[in-house]
């Protein structure tokens, strides 16, 4: 079971490259996931408003016009540090498949990141 849920947080990772660490953090500081010192700072309040803070900010940033594509370099690097690349595929073929604008998917795929993320570390 652990393995199939760090390949789910991978996954969600890949959709949102902030979104899976700042759900970790919250689990933290919540008391959902139990880590030991020094790992388990990711849970201190600092961290865990730093890292909401960019995971919003990566949310928005994304929907922008002028925002590179994920496989440009910056966001591809932010991806294959933080997780999956899935995502991008899956995202690409939605736009494709139900021809319509991107960002209506871009927003569904945000739930996902986010609602699987917080399920994902919920289970620990």
């Amino acid at each position: 079971m652990t393995l199939l849920l760090a390949f789910f947080i991978g996954f969600f990772g890949g959709l949102r490259s902030l979104t899976a660490p700042a759900a970790t953090a919250w689990a933290v500081y919540l008391g959902w996931l139990k880590i030991e010192r020094p790992l388990s700072l990711i849970g201190s309040l600092p961290a865990v408003g730093i890292l909401t803070l960019l995971a919003v900010v990566e949310l928005v940033a994304d929907k922008l016009p002028r925002t590179p594509s994920r496989t440009a370099p910056p966001g591809l690097i932010a991806r294959i540090v933080m997780g999956g690349f899935l995502g991008y595929r899956a995202r690409t073929a939605l736009v494709k498949a139900l021809n319509t604008r991107d960002i209506y998917i871009a927003l569904v795929e945000d739930l996902v990141a986010i609602a699987g993320s917080l399920w994902v570390v919920s289970k620990f």
